[in-house]
């Protein structure tokens, strides 16, 4: 508990309002996902429920939350667990597309809205793994 002129420092989970706030955005990501041919058949599995549960509770993890992801599937070797998908720039983009329509109707506070996309930007371009031309950030 903070006494007077302590600041209590909200971790991005509690700013974006927990675990709810995640579970809502991936429901959202994922019918985009389901809707969009390109983004589609980078999941095989028919039934996308387990997908969403790794991605709510990888990003609830990363962001401040309850350690679930790693307690049920241990590191989470992003490259390597996404090597297996061909993943290009129109992969990268239609996948920010979807992420960014999810954010738009979350429609979380300014600070948590300009987070997400930051890290979800890096993220996607990270997980390239076609040999073109890479965002370096730099002009």
């Amino acid at each position: 508990m903070a006494t007077d002129g302590e600041e209590v420092e909200l971790t991005l989970f509690e700013a974006a309002g927990g675990i709810v706030f995640f579970e809502g955005l991936v429901e959202i990501f994922y019918r985009e996902v389901q809707a969009d041919p390109v983004l589609v058949v980078l999941y095989p599995e028919a039934d996308l429920g387990p997908a969403k549960h790794r991605l709510a509770t990888f990003l609830a993890q990363y962001w401040g939350g309850p350690m679930t992801y790693a307690e049920e599937r241990g590191n989470p070797a992003l490259k390597m667990r996404h090597f297996p998908y061909a993943i290009g720039p129109e992969q990268r983009d239609r996948w920010l597309a979807a992420m960014g329509i999810a954010i738009d109707e979350m429609d979380p506070v300014p600070d948590v809205r300009r987070m997400l996309t930051e890290y979800f930007v890096m993220a996607a371009e990270h997980l390239r793994n076609d040999q073109s031309m890479r965002f370096t950030g730099s002009a």
